[in-house]
């Protein structure tokens, strides 16, 4: 398998599927917290959330992450009880109103239940089903796919692929184990999840290594500190460093890009997609 060649299957989430090399997913993210380190935090807002979630889709999203609690550096978790009451009234109305999958972004079992209970299709788990060990089971009781996404945070660092490729696989014993077939995973690196600016770029330099698990690829750099730190920009104005490492990604094989800004990412997508996947003139 080439390292710009993304497996050849595909995964029904909620009510599309998803052709792994046909082109590039974009995934927005919805943020129902106040505190998120992007700036763009909905609070308990369901309305705005909603408002948010329908221009994405009409921007191009094809799926939406929404989250509950903030998991930038250094963050407090907060109680399951008020993490499900931010994300199920949102998810309710998302599932009712938008004919896009919802994913629930939480690594707790319990709020992760209440989500899919009010409809998600998907779970994104940043610990990769390594945080709550229930993660897996509750995935393979629903039978909906997830991201399993690697936490450098707390481990110990040998090389920065290496810990990577041994995190996810891992978190795919863990599935498996638990009755949740490989199939209907999603592996996520975790940029920027315990590592350094040096060792984010490096993630992106040699993404292409992963292509070995013969598993989709979910990347998310949107507006993170590693751009802020080369370009010397604060996180509003990280755009042009977001569509930078996207296109990287895309080159090195990324499936899904997830991102805050998606009109113009959606864009950023297309040309890649065009020089890495391929592209006819209309017509022809």
């Amino acid at each position: 398998m080439s390292e710009t060649t993304a497996p050849s299957t595909s995964l029904i989430i909620g009510p599309r599927e998803f052709v792994w090399g046909a082109r590039t997913y974009v995934m927005g993210v919805l943020n129902v917290t106040p505190d998120s380190f992007s700036g763009d935090g909905l609070g308990a807002d369901v309305d705005a959330a909603v408002a948010q979630a329908r221009r994405f889709v009409d921007e191009g999203a094809d799926l939406l992450d929404v989250g509950g609690e903030s998991t930038r550096p250094g963050f407090q978790p907060l109680p399951p009880e008020e993490e499900i009451r931010r994300v199920v009234p949102v998810i309710q109305r998302l599932v009712a109103e938008v004919d896009v999958p919802v994913s629930i972004d939480t690594c707790k079992a319990v709020v992760a239940r209440a989500g899919l209970e009010a409809g998600a299709h998907m779970v994104n788990d940043i610990w990769g089903f390594r945080y709550d060990r229930e993660m897996a089971r509750l995935v393979a009781e629903f039978g909906v796919p997830a991201v399993v996404m690697h936490n450098q945070r707390g481990r110990e660092f040998r090389d920065v692929i290496g810990d990577i490729r041994a995190g996810l696989e891992v978190s795919v014993a863990i599935a498996g184990r638990a009755g949740v077939p490989a199939e209907r995973l999603v592996v996520d690196p975790g940029f920027g999840f315990g590592w350094t600016e040096v060792q984010n770029l490096q993630m992106l330099r040699r993404l292409g290594e992963l292509r070995e698990l013969g598993l989709p690829i979910l990347i998310g750099t949107s507006r993170k500190s590693t751009i802020g730190a080369v370009l010397g920009l604060p996180v509003e104005e990280r755009l042009m460093g977001t569509a930078a490492t996207t296109t990287l990604a895309i080159a090195s094989g990324a499936d899904i890009v997830r991102v805050h800004d998606v009109q113009e990412i959606v864009q950023v997508c297309r040309m890649a997609d065009a020089v890495v996947r391929g592209w006819r003139p209309p017509g022809r």
